[in-house]
């Protein structure tokens, strides 16, 4: 239940707010929603990917922005 701001890169203005839900103890493509291509030019931010359910606090008026796959940048309040 730790607060989250989500920034997502499309759109750098906005910050979404919510609660991380719960997380995978594994890491890697196989675990992931959309998993990862190794195509020339793939390009994927951070080295391994950590599967986190993150929950809005409310739903945003511009949640149709969103969509899976999209690159953010997560920020947790740690206590």
């Amino acid at each position: 239940g730790q607060a989250v701001e989500v920034k997502v890169d499309a759109y750098p203005s906005k910050i979404f707010h919510g609660k991380i839900d719960s997380f995978q103890a594994g890491t890697g493509s196989r675990f992931s929603v959309l998993p990862s291509e190794n195509a020339t030019g793939n390009y994927v931010k951070v080295v391994q990917r950590v599967p986190v359910k993150i929950v809005f606090e409310e739903t945003p008026d511009d949640i149709q922005l969103l969509a899976p796959g999209m690159s953010v940048e997560p920020s947790v309040k740690v206590r």
